[in-house]
C-alpha cells in the first residue's frame, strides 16, 4: 500500500495543477479517485483482486497528467511568434553568433 500511497499522492498533486478549486478535497476527481482506492483496498483483501491494479491504474493516469503538463509547458515556450530574428532562433536552441563573446 505504501506504494500505492505515493501514487495517490502524485495524483492529487498533478491534479492542483490543472484544478479551479482551492481545496483539494472539494474536486471531483480527486473524491473519485479517493473512492476507488478505498474500494479497491476493500476488494483485494476480500475477493483478492489483482493487488496491482491499483497501482497500473494509478500509474497510467499519473504519466498521462504529467505528460500534458509537460507537453503544455513545452507548447507555449516554442509556440510559433510569427518572424523571430536570428540572435532571438539562436537563443532558443542555444547557439551563440559568431559575433558574441565566448
Amino acid at each position: 500500500m505504501n506504494g500505492n500511497l505515493k501514487i495517490l499522492r502524485s495524483l492529487i498533486n498533478e491534479i492542483r495543477h490543472v484544478a479551479k478549486e482551492k481545496k483539494m478535497k472539494d474536486n471531483i476527481m480527486v473524491q473519485y479517485i479517493l473512492e476507488e482506492a478505498k474500494k479497491h483496498r476493500e476488494t483485494s483483501e476480500v475477493l483478492c483482486k489483482a493487488r496491482e491494479e491499483l497501482k497500473s491504474m494509478g500509474e497510467n493516469y499519473l504519466c498521462y497528467l504529467e505528460s500534458q503538463r509537460k507537453y503544455n509547458e513545452i507548447r507555449t515556450q516554442y509556440a510559433g511568434k510569427g518572424d523571430r530574428s536570428v540572435k532571438e532562433t539562436a537563443d532558443l536552441v542555444g547557439f551563440k553568433l559568431p559575433h558574441d563573446p565566448k
